[in-house]
């Protein structure tokens, strides 16, 4: 941690910053580009969302789910599809209002980290797009220069979202309780482990549980979209 960055400001992704999930948004790609067998994927697809988003499927099957789009394939032979995925569906997908919040912490010199469950593969790009020099993201698998399709360390979800900040600010010679502030931006009640270490919480667009969670505990609730 520097000395011109005394506050963190942190932002998950999916349903905070975009108005939809990545990783969805990226099966529905695949399936419209002849990729993935749409039919099969996309019920299988809808039904362990709406699981995790009720905070019944882990972690782990989620993310490897959606890294399974990737296994047996080499990183490059898959960035001009990327590409294409990012000009087709994540760009109409990111309100004004992300962008100008984001730009509001930035230019008040904070440490601002996209802090997402997604893969890096589909994170990083859109961390750029977003003006993020930091992101902390679930890191897939590569063996011998191809995608396994499963992950290499712990998800960044939920608790995991807690322990991967920990070891980045680690990693800088920081701490969460050396900043003066910290703010989470979250849409989901599966980071309310994180929602709950930083001292300003900031509900965007909330699931009820966390809607609740919110009113209850006097943070304040937004929206982007």
């Amino acid at each position: 941690m520097t000395a011109t960055a005394p506050i963190l400001a942190l932002f998950d992704l999916d349903h905070t910053l975009l108005r939809d999930d990545s990783d969805e948004q990226w099966v529905a790609f695949l399936v419209e580009k002849g990729e993935l067998d749409g039919e099969r994927f996309a019920r299988a697809s809808d039904e362990l969302a709406a699981r995790y988003q009720q905070g019944e499927a882990g972690a782990l099957e989620f993310t490897e789910f959606y890294l399974s789009t990737l296994r047996a394939r080499a990183h490059g032979e898959l960035i001009p599809l990327r590409e294409m995925f990012m000009q087709e569906r994540i760009r109409p997908l990111v309100p004004s209002a992300t962008r100008d919040l984001v730009a509001r912490h930035r230019r008040l010199g904070h440490l601002c980290v996209l802090t997402t469950g997604a893969s890096r593969f589909l994170s990083e790009p859109i961390a750029q797009e977003l003006g993020f020099e930091h992101l902390i993201a679930t890191e897939p698998e590569i063996v011998d220069g191809r995608y396994t399709g499963r992950v290499a360390g712990t998800p960044n979800m939920r608790e995991g979202k807690v322990d991967r900040l920990h070891a980045w600010l680690d990693g800088r010679g920081a701490s969460l309780a050396a900043f003066s502030e910290s703010w989470f931006y979250s849409d989901s009640q599966n980071d309310l482990p994180l929602l709950s270490r930083v001292t300003h919480p900031v509900a965007v667009n909330p699931d009820d549980v966390l809607a609740a969670h919110a009113r209850r505990n006097g943070w304040p609730q937004i929206a982007l979209t």
